[in-house]
């Protein structure tokens, strides 16, 4: 057992991990703090540390994590992306290149189109800079700030000292401004969109801050932490192209041979690195190597990749693992109680309706996989695909699944999403990609689902489901095999009672005193906590746990209009003192009854258990 401190004092094995990444890098001497931008030489070399922000929000924090820095060039994916965003693509990639250019992140040289290579070197992230200018006039930097901040998931300020000392020593990217405004690359005055260039490398970050700006990165643009969606997936997968073959400038083939993860450094000493998908990690230490990487957060990335085989090249997921059940709707029927003739048409029919639940991430291959699976077998008439599961869904998956709904739709198959919230990013996404598609119904629930799609099958083969129709005790299965005179007898000791849509008639916990069969309308069973277990119609029974138990276990409410036999137990005790064989037929249809819900309950456990 775990001791008083429990669970809570240890340490998850991720965070272990940081820890003795920490331990032992930060031992390494090796490299120099820069000093060509004379404030940043005041860093204190010993500083170091790591985090490390999951895409459900948790942040992994070791050592230096709040350690304020400025953060320099890890500004430039950010900007690229906010340019993408307000401009425009087109705009954007006239003006800019996507190439590496092989020089080191200051190099006056551009492109065989007088264009800066890429915009992760200085004069790539300087028109940048001279675009958001361009569009935002005097709010260019202030507009910047925010949407790092957004990326961050709270409020950034600017280190004025360091702004102050870049635009003292910074002659050579006013050549590169110079150099771009001759080419035509920057519309607007140098001067001016060089103090946004400077003002926004000087904007401070924390470690644990550009962890999370790397899982938002990550994270398709949503920032795990506050939810937002900062910029749209289109700017984000761009952004993460030109991090993989540009983010750490002369040295890009070295790291994506041995680390294999997008990232980004800045000669502040921080190092980005954002695995799609998967995580962000942010490090800090200012003691930088030759291509002006931090010389500890390399090793950090080094390690992390390495050890848990996070090679953006080297993914093994497979697609056969997006199926968790697929089942008709005779191995798990909805918790609706069905009257015989209804259970006979559904029993007939069941592979008419098929379910197929879903988890993880819908994309290409993971639904390509699921419409091969699906036409494996005789097509049916209604499909049921459970998502709540389902974390993430890619632009790929949704054009796939919309052309495997329309296929679908072609041959009158009717789809019915389950677990999808309305509102949800999720649904979003379905809605755009399903519209104008006819054949598609939704659910939040599962079994609420599939009740629907029984429903159609009984009506469909000339069943009929009349919450009006009126029945009596003869046609109650907890009173199969009783005569006409005993039915009497028991209808004599009864009252029909009447309830109002939404009226609770048992409440759990309290005493068992009655039985009930209902002669019209419908109830819900539900527990305490809103779990449905039930919705019983006209002819069955209720509350009939009061022959076993001394208290209701559960609650039921009316669901519309509804009438029921209530007969006391007491009454019904004396009933079958009476009627001793009557009183042992009863007993033995309780048996039946409880059997056969537990082969129901067993069914559903056997498709938890087989995939």
């Amino acid at each position: 057992m775990p001791s008083a401190t429990g669970w809570a004092s240890s340490k998850p094995p991720l965070l272990r991990f940081l820890d003795r990444c920490h331990a032992q890098f930060a031992t390494e001497d090796d490299g120099a703090v820069a000093d060509y931008i004379p404030e940043l030489g005041k860093a204190d070399p010993a500083h170091f540390g790591i985090s490390l922000a999951t895409l459900d929000g948790h942040v992994y924090e070791v050592g230096d994590t709040k350690i304020p820095f400025t953060i320099q060039s890890i500004s430039k994916p950010f900007v690229f992306a906010l340019a993408l965003d307000t401009l425009g693509a087109a705009k954007v990639e006239s003006a800019i290149g996507v190439e590496p250019s092989g020089d080191p992140f200051n190099s006056i040289r551009l492109n065989a189109e007088n264009h800066p290579f890429n915009p992760m070197v200085n004069a790539g992230a300087i028109a940048c800079s001279g675009l958001i200018h361009e569009a935002k006039g005097d709010g260019a930097f202030e507009y910047i700030r925010q949407a790092l901040g957004r990326f961050a998931g709270r409020e950034l300020g600017v280190d004025e000292a360091v702004y102050a000392s870049e635009s003292a020593t910074g002659d050579r990217n006013r050549a590169i401004g110079y150099l771009l405004r001759t080419n035509a690359v920057l519309k607007d005055r140098v001067d001016l969109v060089l103090s946004v260039y400077f003002r926004q490398c000087a904007v401070l970050v924390t470690a644990r801050d550009i962890a999370v700006m790397a899982a938002t990165l990550a994270n398709r643009g949503v920032n795990p932490v506050t939810g937002e969606q900062v910029m749209t997936p289109y700017a984000i997968s761009r952004t993460l192209s030109v991090m993989t073959s540009s983010g750490m400038y002369d040295y890009a083939g070295e790291w994506i041979y041995r680390v294999g993860i997008p990232a980004k450094s800045g000669v502040g000493g921080g190092i980005l690195a954002a695995l799609p998908a998967r995580l962000g990690l942010g490090s800090y230490s200012p003691k930088l190597d030759k291509h002006g990487n931090s010389v500890r957060g390399i090793k950090v990335c080094e390690a992390l990749s390495s050890h848990y085989d996070l090679h953006m090249l080297n993914r093994s997921d497979d697609a056969r693992n997006s199926i968790i059940a697929d089942y008709d709707m005779g191995r798990n029927p909805s918790r609706r109680s069905r009257r015989a003739h209804e259970q006979q048409i559904l029993a007939a029919h069941r592979d008419e309706v098929r379910v197929i639940e879903l988890v993880g991430t819908l994309s290409f291959s993971n639904v390509d996989y699921v419409s091969r699976q699906l036409a494996s077998k005789p097509r049916p008439q209604f499909v049921i695909f459970d998502l709540r599961r389902v974390t993430s869904l890619t632009r790929a998956g949704a054009r796939l699944v919309t052309e495997e709904f329309r296929e679908l739709a072609a041959h009158r198959v009717t789809v019915v999403l389950s677990g999808v919230k309305r509102g949800s990013r999720e649904w979003q996404i379905i809605t755009e990609w399903t519209a104008g598609i006819s054949n598609v119904r939704d659910f939040y629930l599962l079994d609420t689902a599939i009740e629907w799609a029984e429903d159609q099958i009984v009506y469909r083969y000339g069943g009929a489901i009349d919450f009006h129709d009126t029945t009596e005790l003869s046609e109650q299965p907890l009173l199969a095999g009783l005569t006409p005179e005993e039915l009497t007898d028991l209808a004599s000791v009864g009252m029909v009672r009447h309830y109002k849509a939404g009226e609770k008639i048992i409440s759990a916990g309290e005493a068992a005193t009655s039985l009930y069969f209902l002669r019209s309308g419908a109830v819900h069973i539900t527990l305490p906590d809103g779990v449905r277990l039930a919705t019983l119609t006209a002819g069955m029974a209720f509350g009939e746990m009061a022959l076993l138990e001394s208290h209701r276990s559960a609650d039921v409410t009316a669901d519309m209009a509804a009438t029921a036999f209530e007969i006391p137990l007491r009454d019904f005790d004396r009933f079958r003192k009476q009627h001793p064989r009557a009183g042992e037929a009863v007993m033995r249809n309780l048996a039946q009854l409880l059997a056969d819900r537990l082969i129901v309950a067993n069914t559903k456990v056997d498709l938890l258990t087989s995939y």
